[in-house]
């Protein structure tokens, strides 16, 4: 067994390394085997990390997860213990006429509200009517008088004329869901 040498070894003229690697590891006078070890060293240092963020990742996702579900929990009781209802008074209107848009624009469209009632608004999901548009859920609850936002976006592209989509909000209110509609006319994209 070959004896170990003091931590600091050359590789080759103008490297220094410090290691406890045995010396005739390092001091190979082939220099394909050298290339070839270094390059081994730092395959196992980068499966090394890879594996510890793959960890993190599946921990942090795992969390991510549990907390969702326990928000999804939550928003479904709330929409289903009529003793938590609430009211909702749309700010604008339910109804949004956007006007002309170019073939192939994104339109971002937004719904503003007040909570009106006693209890906390939960808003469970939002969903749209088709594809096209893409709502974002807010993910807090609102106390009594809170305003908020619903937002979706719709995307024009393949689309002509007159067009109308619908947003539905699911909520401890009454009716559930709420029907949002805005409109939109596309002219072609010349």
């Amino acid at each position: 067994m070959p004896a170990r040498s003091e931590n600091v070894v050359e590789i080759n003229n103008n490297a220094i390394v410090q290691a406890g690697i045995p010396k005739t590891i390092l001091t190979l006078k082939d220099n394909k085997m050298k290339k070839l070890f270094i390059f081994f060293m730092a395959g196992l240092s980068l499966a090394a990390c890879n594996t510890s963020d793959k960890k993190l990742s599946a921990e942090k996702q795992s969390e991510q997860n549990t907390k969702d579900s326990i928000a999804k929990s939550e928003a479904d009781k709330a929409i289903k213990d009529t003793a938590n209802f609430t009211s909702i008074l749309w700010l604008d209107s339910t109804y949004l006429d956007l006007g002309k848009v170019k073939e192939g624009k994104q339109v971002d469209v937004a719904f503003r509200f007040t909570n009106n009632g006693t209890k906390n608004l939960v808003i469970a999901d939002v969903t749209a009517s088709c594809g096209c548009t893409v709502p974002e859920k807010p993910e807090k609850a609102f106390a009594p008088g809170e305003e908020g936002v619903i937002k979706a976006r719709f995307d024009s592209r393949d689309k002509h004329g007159e067009v109308r989509k619908m947003v539905y909000v699911t909520a401890n209110t009454l009716p559930n869901p709420q029907e949002l509609t805005f409109r939109v006319e596309i002219t072609d994209n010349k």
